[in-house]
């Protein structure tokens, strides 16, 4: 017997997923914006890593873009930042 979930969860991974994030660095504080154009909602994340070797690596928060919703993620590092990303995550009803 077929379980007609996997049909569906294979089609939802097709379909357009991700909020749209854009991310600003001033001296060591970053910000990510993102904005989510779809009807899932998207759980986001900011990673940050910074360029000195003693100083911490850091992730924010999770937190959900629900549809047609804006977020703003803040972190920073003690000094320079190396390079900064956001991850994305669909949310399981």
């Amino acid at each position: 017997m077929r379980d007609r979930r996997d049909g569906r969860d294979k089609e939802r991974e097709r379909e357009p997923f991700g909020a749209s994030c854009r991310t600003a660095a001033e001296g060591s504080v970053v910000t990510a914006f993102c904005h989510n154009p779809y009807p899932e909602t998207d759980r986001v994340q900011l990673h940050i890593e910074c360029a000195r070797w003693w100083d911490v690596d850091s992730d924010s928060a999770p937190a959900e873009a629900r549809p047609a919703g804006y977020v703003r993620l803040t972190g920073r590092c003690w000094k320079e930042i190396e390079s900064a990303w956001v991850s994305h995550a669909r949310v399981v009803p």
